[in-house]
Protein backbone atom coordinates (compact mmCIF):
# COMPACT_ATOMS: atom_id res chain seq x y z
CA UNK A 1 0.00 0.00 0.00
CA UNK A 2 1.09 3.32 -1.02
CA UNK A 3 0.28 7.23 0.05
CA UNK A 4 -2.03 8.91 -2.15
CA UNK A 5 0.76 11.49 -2.98
CA UNK A 6 3.10 9.00 -4.26
CA UNK A 7 0.91 8.53 -7.37
CA UNK A 8 2.25 9.36 -10.46
CA UNK A 9 1.60 9.41 -14.38
CA UNK A 10 1.65 5.81 -15.67
CA UNK A 11 1.53 4.14 -12.44
CA UNK A 12 -1.17 1.19 -12.05
CA UNK A 13 -3.41 0.87 -9.28
CA UNK A 14 -7.00 -1.02 -7.34
CA UNK A 15 -9.46 0.53 -7.64
CA UNK A 16 -13.05 0.04 -6.05
CA UNK A 17 -11.48 -3.58 -7.65
CA UNK A 18 -10.79 -2.95 -10.51
CA UNK A 19 -7.38 -2.46 -11.84
CA UNK A 20 -6.41 1.14 -13.12
CA UNK A 21 -3.78 3.00 -14.81
CA UNK A 22 -3.23 6.75 -13.51
CA UNK A 23 -3.08 9.04 -16.39
CA UNK A 24 -2.45 12.60 -14.87
CA UNK A 25 -1.75 13.51 -11.22
CA UNK A 26 -2.44 16.62 -9.26
CA UNK A 27 -1.90 17.17 -5.99
CA UNK A 28 -4.16 20.32 -4.57
CA UNK A 29 -4.04 22.10 -1.55
CA UNK A 30 -7.39 24.98 -1.73
CA UNK A 31 -6.55 27.53 0.61
CA UNK A 32 -7.08 26.47 4.43
CA UNK A 33 -8.79 22.79 3.70
CA UNK A 34 -7.16 19.95 3.34
CA UNK A 35 -5.02 18.78 0.77
CA UNK A 36 -6.14 16.55 -1.59
CA UNK A 37 -4.78 14.54 -5.11
CA UNK A 38 -6.91 14.77 -7.97
CA UNK A 39 -6.13 11.59 -10.42
CA UNK A 40 -7.69 10.33 -13.65
CA UNK A 41 -7.48 7.06 -14.22
CA UNK A 42 -8.58 4.71 -17.01
CA UNK A 43 -9.95 1.29 -16.45
CA UNK A 44 -8.16 -1.85 -17.98
CA UNK A 45 -10.80 -3.93 -18.14
CA UNK A 46 -13.22 -1.33 -19.61
CA UNK A 47 -11.36 1.20 -21.10
CA UNK A 48 -13.00 4.18 -19.42
CA UNK A 49 -11.79 7.15 -18.09
CA UNK A 50 -12.56 8.31 -14.58
CA UNK A 51 -11.58 11.60 -12.34
CA UNK A 52 -10.91 10.64 -8.54
CA UNK A 53 -9.96 11.86 -5.95
CA UNK A 54 -8.42 10.72 -2.56
CA UNK A 55 -7.29 12.93 0.72
CA UNK A 56 -3.55 13.14 0.93
CA UNK A 57 -3.06 10.34 3.45
CA UNK A 58 -5.31 7.67 1.95
CA UNK A 59 -3.47 4.83 1.27
CA UNK A 60 -3.81 3.07 -2.73
CA UNK A 61 -3.00 0.01 -3.32
CA UNK A 62 -0.32 -0.67 -6.12
CA UNK A 63 -0.63 -3.13 -9.10
CA UNK A 64 3.15 -4.24 -10.56
CA UNK A 65 3.50 -3.25 -14.28
CA UNK A 66 6.47 -4.59 -16.88
CA UNK A 67 7.56 -2.95 -19.22
CA UNK A 68 8.26 -4.09 -23.15
CA UNK A 69 10.15 -2.33 -25.84
CA UNK A 70 8.27 -2.92 -28.88
CA UNK A 71 9.01 -1.57 -32.64
CA UNK A 72 5.82 -0.32 -34.70
CA UNK A 73 5.80 -2.44 -38.32
CA UNK A 74 2.15 -1.29 -39.50
CA UNK A 75 -1.54 -0.47 -39.32
CA UNK A 76 -4.08 -2.33 -40.76
CA UNK A 77 -7.52 -2.43 -39.97
CA UNK A 78 -7.19 -4.69 -37.13
CA UNK A 79 -5.21 -1.82 -35.55
CA UNK A 80 -1.60 -1.01 -35.26
CA UNK A 81 0.86 -3.60 -35.36
CA UNK A 82 4.39 -3.79 -33.01
CA UNK A 83 7.19 -6.08 -33.05
CA UNK A 84 8.86 -7.28 -29.93
CA UNK A 85 12.75 -6.99 -31.69
CA UNK A 86 14.27 -9.77 -29.23
CA UNK A 87 11.58 -12.62 -30.09
CA UNK A 88 9.94 -11.21 -33.26
CA UNK A 89 6.36 -11.53 -31.57
CA UNK A 90 3.85 -9.38 -32.94
CA UNK A 91 1.17 -7.67 -30.52
CA UNK A 92 -1.94 -6.07 -32.09
CA UNK A 93 -2.80 -2.48 -30.50
CA UNK A 94 -6.00 -0.46 -30.52
CA UNK A 95 -7.06 3.19 -31.56
CA UNK A 96 -8.33 3.53 -28.26
CA UNK A 97 -5.32 2.61 -26.77
CA UNK A 98 -3.13 4.46 -28.39
CA UNK A 99 -4.60 7.49 -28.32
CA UNK A 100 -2.46 10.61 -29.67
CA UNK A 101 0.13 8.72 -29.66
CA UNK A 102 -0.50 7.13 -33.33
CA UNK A 103 -0.17 11.13 -34.34
CA UNK A 104 3.35 10.03 -34.33
CA UNK A 105 4.20 6.69 -35.26
CA UNK A 106 6.34 5.55 -38.32
CA UNK A 107 7.55 2.54 -39.37
CA UNK A 108 10.31 0.71 -36.84
CA UNK A 109 9.64 3.40 -34.03
CA UNK A 110 10.82 1.87 -30.86
CA UNK A 111 8.05 2.98 -27.94
CA UNK A 112 7.83 1.22 -24.42
CA UNK A 113 4.49 -0.83 -24.18
CA UNK A 114 3.24 -0.97 -20.05
CA UNK A 115 1.30 -4.23 -19.07
CA UNK A 116 -0.58 -4.84 -16.05
CA UNK A 117 -1.68 -7.92 -15.39
CA UNK A 118 -0.71 -9.55 -18.57
CA UNK A 119 -2.99 -6.58 -20.75
CA UNK A 120 -0.77 -3.50 -22.38
CA UNK A 121 -2.41 -0.54 -21.37
CA UNK A 122 -0.50 2.71 -22.28
CA UNK A 123 2.48 3.30 -25.36
CA UNK A 124 4.95 5.65 -24.19
CA UNK A 125 6.78 7.18 -27.31
CA UNK A 126 9.99 8.52 -27.22
CA UNK A 127 10.48 12.36 -26.38
CA UNK A 128 10.82 13.23 -30.07
CA UNK A 129 10.54 12.06 -33.34
CA UNK A 130 11.76 12.91 -36.77
CA UNK A 131 9.15 12.77 -39.63
CA UNK A 132 9.03 13.94 -43.03
CA UNK A 133 7.04 16.84 -44.67
CA UNK A 134 4.86 16.11 -47.15
CA UNK A 135 3.06 19.05 -47.81
CA UNK A 136 3.52 22.85 -46.76
CA UNK A 137 2.65 25.63 -49.07
CA UNK A 138 5.31 28.06 -49.81
CA UNK A 139 6.45 31.11 -47.67
CA UNK A 140 5.80 34.64 -48.89
CA UNK A 141 8.90 36.61 -49.51
CA UNK A 142 8.18 40.06 -46.82
CA UNK A 143 6.61 37.43 -44.24
CA UNK A 144 9.39 37.72 -42.44
CA UNK A 145 7.85 39.43 -39.05
CA UNK A 146 9.51 37.31 -36.10
CA UNK A 147 7.57 33.54 -35.24
CA UNK A 148 5.75 33.22 -38.25
CA UNK A 149 3.96 29.84 -38.70
CA UNK A 150 2.52 27.82 -41.76
CA UNK A 151 0.85 25.35 -41.40
CA UNK A 152 2.42 21.92 -42.57
CA UNK A 153 0.94 18.03 -42.88
CA UNK A 154 3.87 15.00 -41.45
CA UNK A 155 3.67 11.86 -43.34
CA UNK A 156 1.27 10.70 -40.25
CA UNK A 157 -1.17 12.63 -41.40
CA UNK A 158 -0.86 15.07 -38.37
CA UNK A 159 -0.92 19.32 -38.81
CA UNK A 160 1.42 20.98 -37.37
CA UNK A 161 3.06 24.80 -37.40
CA UNK A 162 6.50 25.46 -38.83
CA UNK A 163 8.93 28.21 -39.34
CA UNK A 164 8.39 29.31 -43.21
CA UNK A 165 11.67 28.19 -44.44
CA UNK A 166 10.19 24.40 -43.99
CA UNK A 167 10.12 23.16 -47.57
CA UNK A 168 8.16 19.74 -48.55
CA UNK A 169 10.27 16.57 -48.36
CA UNK A 170 12.40 17.76 -45.40
CA UNK A 171 12.68 16.02 -42.19
CA UNK A 172 11.69 17.56 -38.78
CA UNK A 173 12.36 16.85 -34.83
CA UNK A 174 8.71 17.03 -33.25
CA UNK A 175 8.09 16.75 -29.60
CA UNK A 176 5.57 14.08 -28.88
CA UNK A 177 4.81 15.50 -25.37
CA UNK A 178 3.66 18.90 -26.80
CA UNK A 179 3.21 17.83 -30.87
CA UNK A 180 5.47 21.27 -31.14
CA UNK A 181 7.78 22.02 -33.93
CA UNK A 182 11.74 21.65 -32.51
CA UNK A 183 14.05 21.93 -35.49
CA UNK A 184 15.36 20.10 -38.04
CA UNK A 185 16.23 16.46 -38.27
Amino acid sequence: MAAANDLRKGMAIKYNGNTAIVLDVQHRTPGNLRAFVQAIIRYINTGKSADVRFGSTDKVELVDINRATLEFSYKDNNGYHFMDPETYDTVTLHDDLLGDAKDFLVENLPVQVLYAEGKPVQVELPSSVTLKVIESPEGLRGDTASNVTKPAVLETGKTVNVPLFISEGEMIKIDTRTGAYMGRA
